[in-house]
């Protein structure tokens, strides 16, 4: 990966089976995505203010290794553009021996907050915000 962040797992995000919520790596790979379009130079709240957005369209999780309680975990996170109005975000959440814990396709577009539509150019609407894909592997 690309680049990635270090989340320490807690107890209250545990099920009743004392792994790893199924929500909750949805959470971690949240905070990836946030954290590493911000360390790539597009903070999401300079976006907002400005009347563009990322949204989320979808969101695929392949589940490999139960994670638990006490251990952290690294969640990557790569931007793969292409052509057209979406790009995808993967991430890949590992544990510290480097397991693969789950594996999370995302496919993400830009909005303009006031027309409520996708831009036509998302990576060029990112880049006038200063966001480098290469700092993400894109």
């Amino acid at each position: 990966m690309a680049w990635s962040i270090r989340i320490p797992v807690r107890s209250y995000e545990l099920d009743t089976l004392g792994h790893l919520n199924h929500a909750v790596y949805h959470q971690y790979g949240e905070v990836a995505r946030v954290e590493a379009f911000a360390a790539a130079g597009a903070r999401w709240d300079a976006l907002i203010a400005a009347g563009t957005a990322p949204v989320l369209l979808s969101s695929t999780i392949h589940f490999r290794r139960e994670v638990r309680a006490g251990e952290q975990v690294d969640v990557g996170c790569v931007v793969k553009f292409g052509t057209g109005k979406t790009f995808n975000v993967d991430s890949l959440i590992t544990k510290l021996d480097g397991t693969v814990s789950a594996e999370i396709t995302c496919v993400v577009g830009v909005m303009d907050l006031k027309a409520r539509k996708l831009v036509a150019d998302p990576r060029a609407a990112l880049e006038s915000f200063g966001f480098d894909a290469a700092v993400l592997g894109g």
